[in-house]
């Protein structure tokens, strides 16, 4: 469909009564553009168009978040381990909306209680804690479990498998929008599978998640996706994402 039959169309969309003087199905059809394809991956394997964040085999992706320098933390059979006190990690490209599949596995000793247990966390554009956890059989502040929004949104249930399983996280996020006086013209957004069952829907974000006080928005732009040392040797895989 051409860009004056478009318009016509989109104005006589608009008009009272214009719907019951169509009579051609073919009135409605848009042809243009065509989505572009992309090849699906194979269970939780990347799509054709997605970049490939860890695969357990380097950190060519990642730097230690304290001074950009190499990852410390151990590697070994296709997944990575938190190294307790070697700080966060964070991804050397900067990122907006995003979709991010990331596997994790809380220790197989379940050692410690409430957030002592198995607790990491996956930071959207380096702010927005999405909280990994040992949530299974442990008890401990609604809004700080596995899934949670840390200290703004509880998850809808609690997916969390045993100690030791891996884990699934689907994340959908739509980053926040500020107008040219960086005023909050739009909240962020995100949107949690956990293990394939939705644990967070199109939730609002408050702002950066706080551990002490309230959220507050500060215009930014693209940024880095960080994940937490914790103290707690919390494993990772099959990290990747499609820009939206």
């Amino acid at each position: 469909m051409n860009r004056i039959l478009l318009i016509l169309l989109l104005t006589a969309l608009t008009i009272p009564g214009v719907f019951a003087q169509i009579t051609d199905p073919k009135a409605t059809e848009v042809w243009s553009p065509e989505p572009r394809v992309v090849t699906p991956g194979i269970g939780s394997q990347p799509a054709s168009d997605a970049i490939v964040l860890f695969d357990g085999t380097h950190w060519k992706e990642w730097v230690s978040s304290k001074d950009n320098k190499e990852v410390s933390w151990a590697l070994a059979e296709g997944a990575c381990t938190v190294k307790p006190g070697a700080g966060d990690i964070i991804t050397r490209r900067s990122f907006g909306d995003i979709q991010l599949h990331i596997e994790f596995s809380t220790p197989v000793v379940a050692s410690g209680e409430g957030q002592n247990r198995g607790n990491s966390g996956i930071f959207l554009q380096n702010l927005y804690e999405v909280q990994v956890l040992d949530s299974y059989q442990n008890r401990t502040y609604s809004n700080g479990q596995a899934a949670g929004i840390y200290k703004q949104a509880i998850p809808l249930v609690n997916a969390c498998r045993k100690p030791g399983e891996w884990q699934a996280y689907d994340i959908l996020y739509t980053a926040p929008r500020f107008n040219q006086d960086s005023l909050l013209v739009a909240p962020a957004r995100v949107t949690v599978l956990q293990n394939g069952i939705v644990v967070q829907l199109n939730t609002e974000i408050k702002g950066p998640t706080e551990y002490i006080g309230l959220p507050q928005y500060k215009a930014h732009g693209k940024a880095p996706i960080r994940l937490q040392d914790h103290n707690c040797l919390v494993r990772y895989r099959n990290i990747w994402v499609r820009e939206l």
